[in-house]
């Protein structure tokens, strides 16, 4: 083999082992370390533009008044309490295959943060829908199968802490969320299959946006700052469960052990 060979194949089996050694709980906990105060940094930004756009530069809706402004917060907890589900059934279902550790953690990481934006779309959109629809809560196909996402959050944690072998509570929790993925799309496309209160989508894949530009500058820049919090508490919760599940390993001893 030319020399030239010999180094790219070692430049490949370089770059595998970096990858592998990621996967160990010890070098996940200091590469979270490393990005969580990036993505809290990222997230204030993003989200402190945001609420500027929503409250001082977007206009008044001619139907709904100052009353619409709360879309800027309920349509990104809407989205990010999909998108999350989304990844914690990831890492949970990579957990299951792989019998990956750290991507069960990650898992576990990601569900408080999930259930809490499915709480804060479901509440926020009781005080939507009162000057809206006259009511704080309807059983339509929307409410009720994002209700149906908390309830799948809330079972994920709570099968979780009922099993005390914490392997055995990563495969069952992983089995729990990789069939709760079905719900996603039910609730996403709820508003197509049945007649419902709910509005249509506002922003399409397919179509132009049916708001004005601020608008839509707003609530994207809110989704994105509500993203990188997410990873950020993610990372912060990964290294407290990791701390807590290696707590007898010599590195984490060692650790402690300095300060």
């Amino acid at each position: 083999m030319s020399t030239i060979g010999r180094l790219a194949t070692d430049k490949q089996e370089a770059s595998r082992i970096n990858w592998k050694a990621y996967a160990s709980p010890q070098h996940s906990f200091a590469l979270a370390g490393t990005l969580m105060p990036w993505f809290f940094a990222v997230a204030l930004l993003l989200c402190l533009a945001g609420l500027t756009v929503a409250f001082f530069i977007a206009p008044t809706d001619h139907q709904q008044g100052e009353a619409y402004r709360i879309i800027f917060v309920h349509v990104p907890a809407a989205w990010l309490s999909m998108l999350i589900y989304v990844v914690m059934a990831f890492w949970a279902g990579i957990g299951l295959i792989f019998n990956t550790r750290v991507s069960s953690m990650m898992a576990s990481a990601l569900a408080p943060t999930g259930a809490l934006f499915t709480v804060l779309a479901l509440w926020t959109g009781a005080l939507w829908g009162k000057p809206t629809w006259g009511t704080w809560w309807v059983w339509d196909a929307r409410l009720t199968s994002e209700l149906l996402l908390f309830f799948l959050y809330a079972g994920f944690i709570a099968l979780q802490s009922a099993i005390d072998d914490r392997r055995q509570a990563d495969r069952a929790g992983a089995v729990l969320a990789l069939v709760g993925v079905i719900n996603i799309p039910i609730i996403y496309f709820s508003v197509q299959w049945w007649n419902t209160l709910h509005q249509g989508a506002s922003i399409s894949l397919t179509k132009a946006p049916t708001m004005a530009a601020t608008m839509l500058a707003g609530m994207l820049l809110m989704t994105a700052g509500l993203w990188a919090y997410t990873v950020a508490v993610a990372l912060y919760r990964l290294r407290c469960i990791i701390l807590e599940r290696e707590r007898h390993a010599d590195w984490v001893n060692s650790l402690m052990g300095n300060r």
